[in-house]
């Protein structure tokens, strides 16, 4: 099974790789826009494997991190 992660690009580094600083509720990572060119500060992305797919909207970034929070306290409750 594969994840891929919605995350906000904070900051866009121009550079070969075109890399970004993405924020995923708080956490950072530096990960790739060489898929997604017309990703820009702000934008929510989806991350699989440190290389941003695809963009999406903030309401489905929302979502789908309110499920992983959903999923998350479920599992810690067990």
């Amino acid at each position: 099974m594969c994840l891929a992660v919605p995350g906000q690009v904070l900051q866009v580094a121009d550079d070969p790789l075109r890399t970004a600083t993405v924020s995923f509720g708080g956490v950072t990572k530096t990960v790739s826009l060489a898929l997604v060119p017309e990703a820009k500060v702000g934008d929510y992305v989806i991350v699989h494997v440190g290389f941003a797919i695809s963009r999406l909207n903030e309401e489905a970034a929302r979502r789908t991190l309110e499920t992983y929070g959903e999923l998350a306290a479920r599992q810690s409750q067990e």
